[in-house]
């Protein structure tokens, strides 16, 4: 005769193989990036100071990237409004076959910055790292900093020139050396949209800077002020 079995054993069994499952997805989702937890937007974009005041880390990150390749911090941040308005998984629309049938997008630029894979590929080579993601704050701004480096290096940008750093970041060095933007209606007020915005940027930051430094608790004044 066989023994009856433990109902109680058996649905705790059941539910631990469950939470097994679950935790095994999510573990695989965080390392796909797909399970990136990020902020909404910034509700007001025309001022630097409001973005920074919902986001204070977003300070941090772009300060540490003007610190490492020399971009000052306005014209990274004018540079993602301008990509994703500053949404972290924006990527280019698909085009739709018969209405309804969805079709490849027209590149792979992804995140923040809208890195696409081949740059991409050559940043985490070169200055990033396997975990970089282009979802993260962090990383889109170090990102634009490498770049702009780069922009500086191959084709002689000065990265006080945000309009004409904009036109290589789009074009690529050599794109921009060619002129190509030059026949570009839209790419042209693009870099013009991106240097007005980073002169106010610029002048709001002057004005809201000290709220954002030395509000850690290692930090002491005057030393962490920029």
């Amino acid at each position: 005769m066989r023994c009856p079995v433990d109902r109680f054993t058996v649905a705790s069994s059941n539910a631990f193989a469950r939470l097994r499952l679950w935790a095994s997805l999510a573990f695989v989702l965080l390392l796909s990036g797909c399970a990136t937890f990020a902020p909404n937007p910034p509700q007001d974009q025309t001022n630097l100071c409001e973005i920074f005041r919902e986001q204070p880390t977003w300070y941090d990150y772009a300060q540490e990237s003007e610190e490492k390749w020399g971009t000052p911090i306005a014209t990274q941040m004018s540079f993602i409004q301008q990509e994703s308005s500053f949404r972290s998984h924006v990527r280019p629309d698909r085009k739709y076959y018969l209405g309804f049938i969805p079709g490849p997008r027209p590149s792979s630029a992804k995140g923040y910055a809208q890195a696409q894979d081949p740059v991409w590929g050559e940043y985490e080579d070169q200055a990033g790292s396997l975990f970089a993601r282009r979802t993260h704050m962090k990383h889109a701004t170090d990102f634009i900093g490498w770049y702009n480096r780069r922009s500086q290096q191959q084709a002689g940008i000065s990265l006080s020139n945000p309009e004409h750093l904009y036109y290589a970041y789009h074009e690529g060095a050599g794109g921009y050396q060619r002129g190509t933007y030059r026949g570009k209606p839209q790419v042209l007020r693009a870099g013009r949209e991106v240097a007005a915005r980073a002169n106010r940027y610029q002048a709001q930051l002057n004005s809201c800077e000290a709220e954002f430094q030395c509000r850690k608790f290692y930090q002491v004044w005057p030393f962490c002020r920029s």
